[in-house]
């Protein structure tokens, strides 16, 4: 499944050591001046690294369908400064999240915008754009840092075309789109079927910046002695009046930075996702599966509210799976190597390949789905989701259910979620599968977890403040 990132970047990064520039420029002659402007000029002092590096990034997501997350894994590393990275980061969210609108931009603007052969100037101009609205960046920084990156990426000659058209975005703002203007027609409409009343205020949220939330680790502190923590860090933070182990920020910030990240005190975890551990509620000893556990943040949350489980975390793949090991490694580091705790890669459908025959209490499966509800987290997903994506993702999902009841004892409960907002894959899957699966019913959960969604509850992205989430709690009777 597609889950949540680990961290955001920073809603408002600086414009990196222009200012520094600006003041060597200052005291050089005019012909020194002219050399200066015409030659490459030094990555760390001019912030042109980082923007180039999002122009090279951007342009393999937008124009060679390659994945956000895999481009920056590649891309990060190069840049030494961490402030830098966090620019490209916002720099590649920003633009992600509506492209749409600075290709709106150059329509209006230009005779003959940038096509495909010149994608990453393009891509160079959508960040300059976003760098002004939403980012909100000092501007004439920006800018300067901008055109000098497009010297970088050798494009020297259309250097004065890039300050202009950024001059004037800066003067006149951006053109207006509508906010489902960068949906595919398919899902547009899907989602438009699903949720009419909803729907516009679905497409405004995925546009939006996500807020960032915490989850205390209730084994360490307690949520309040956490805020005392982060006031004294000056770093403001609101409870959620429903789930005990959030924390709302209002400003977002580099995980490191974060009081208590180190020590495994709090994690970066949205609120839909920690509501979770809610529905599932194992009681104290349970056996308890968590079905696609990576990245582990659901499976260390059921441990902090519940130490004495008996947990298995079970993926598909390996890799992803030691991620989960370091999760609980960082927050369990007394639970995570114990017998109570075991870390099984395989195929969760594959029952016989995995299972000692030993019945579950408790059943997580945060099943693979379209992430159609965490677009703002993940802006990519829209570029590269395809009808036939969420045909497969339900099939899988069918198997899922069907194979991780056979595991759960008479009693047990199972929890399908998803990070999906498409009825296919949450309200209908459930109700199918309730139809053909004679020992298991729902059962009701609270309002405040979203809608009513057939058997299940609906979060929609933005309500709350928390992502797009669907919950579902089914008991095994006899």
């Amino acid at each position: 499944m597609t889950k949540t990132p680990p961290h955001k970047p920073p809603s408002a990064p600086d414009a990196r050591g222009t200012a520094a520039e600006r003041r060597r420029s200052a005291g050089r002659s005019p012909e020194r001046r002219r050399q200066s402007a015409s030659s490459t000029p030094a990555p760390a002092a001019s912030g042109a690294a980082p923007r180039a590096c999002a122009a090279r990034v951007l342009d393999a997501v937008l124009h060679r369908g390659r994945s956000l997350r895999a481009e920056l894994v590649e891309a990060l590393p190069m840049l030494a400064d961490p402030r830098d990275r966090a620019l490209v980061e916002a720099l590649c969210f920003a633009v992600l999240r509506q492209p749409g609108r600075y290709a709106a931009a150059l329509t209006a603007w230009m005779p003959k915008p940038p096509g495909r052969r010149d994608g990453e100037l393009r891509t160079l101009l959508y960040l300059g754009f976003a760098q002004l609205d939403p980012l909100r960046l000092p501007a004439h920084a920006a800018v300067a840092a901008t055109v000098e990156a497009a010297r970088m990426l050798g494009r020297r000659h259309q250097a004065g075309m890039v300050n202009a058209l950024l001059r004037r975005a800066q003067r006149e703002g951006l053109p207006a789109v509508d906010p489902d203007a960068d949906w595919p027609d398919w899902l547009r409409a899907r989602i438009r079927d699903d949720w009419p009343e909803q729907a516009d205020a679905v497409f405004a949220a995925s546009v939006a910046e996500p807020p960032m939330w915490l989850r205390v680790n209730c084994r360490r502190l307690t949520r309040e002695a956490c805020i005392g923590r982060l006031h004294e860090a000056g770093i403001a933070a609101v409870a959620d009046p429903h789930a005990a182990d959030a924390l709302h920020l209002e400003t977002s910030m580099p995980v490191a930075a974060l009081p208590g990240f180190a020590d495994g005190a709090v994690s970066v975890q949205d609120l839909s996702a920690q509501c979770v551990a809610d529905v599932l509620a194992p009681a104290a000893g349970a056996r308890v599966l968590d079905a696609c556990a990576a990245p582990g943040g659901k499976a260390a949350h059921l441990l902090e509210r519940e130490p004495s489980l008996r947990l298995t975390a079970l993926d598909v793949d390996a890799r992803r799976l030691e991620r989960v090991r370091e999760t609980l490694r960082r927050l369990h580091p007394d639970l995570e190597t114990g017998p109570d705790v075991r870390l099984l890669a395989a195929d969760a459908t594959a029952v016989a390949d995995w299972w000692d025959g030993v019945p579950f209490d408790a059943v997580l499966l945060d099943a693979p789905c379209s992430a159609t509800g965490i677009v703002r987290r993940q802006p990519d997903v829209r570029l590269h989701r395809r009808a036939a994506d969420v045909d497969a993702l339900v099939a899988v999902q069918a198997q899922l259910l069907d194979a991780l009841w056979t595991t759960l004892r008479p009693g047990g409960v199972l929890v399908y979620a998803t990070c999906s907002i498409l009825k296919a894959e949450n309200a209908s899957q459930v109700e199918a599968f309730l139809a053909r699966t004679p020992d298991a019913r729902a059962e009701p959960l609270p309002a405040h977890l979203g809608h009513a969604s057939g058997p299940g509850r609906q979060r929609l992205p933005g309500e709350d403040g928390g992502d797009g989430f669907f919950y579902a709690r089914l008991r095994k009777t006899g």
